[in-house]
């Protein structure tokens, strides 16, 4: 069932997991550009950056959500104020860096999880279908 936004993935998710994939995002990204540039010896930090930011409620409108027993009109709020407050969020923080250790620390493990949830949702997918 979509609720008002385009969904890319086909497969919505449950509640928390939907709420933690910009988190997830954002910091997977980071942890990857932190282990790029140790390993190209670059100068740069990673920067949570406004963009960032954007990309990650970018993503999170495009996941479809499936609360089983909330109304409409509650949950096409959801999908639209949270994205919405992780957008102004990143652009109010505008540029923070982040050190390298504590980027790949915590980006590396959330790409894991990101990969977890992507291929649990293609399992699940897969038994719907058989």
């Amino acid at each position: 069932m979509l609720s008002g936004f385009f969904d890319v993935s086909g497969r919505p998710l449950p509640v928390v997991a939907w709420l933690a994939i910009p988190f997830l995002f954002a910091a997977a990204v980071l942890g990857l550009v932190a282990v790029l540039g140790v390993l190209v010896d670059a100068d740069w930090q990673a920067t949570l950056s406004s963009a960032l930011c954007g990309a990650a409620a970018a993503v999170t409108a495009l996941i479809d959500v499936n609360p089983e027993s909330w109304p409409k009109y509650r949950l096409r709020a959801l999908r639209i104020t949270y994205p919405a407050v992780i957008f102004i969020v990143g652009l109010v923080l505008g540029g923070p860096t982040i050190p390298t250790w504590a980027a790949a620390t915590a980006g590396l493990p959330a790409l894991v999880t990101l990969v977890i949830l992507c291929r649990q949702a293609d399992a699940d997918e897969v038994s719907r279908q058989s």
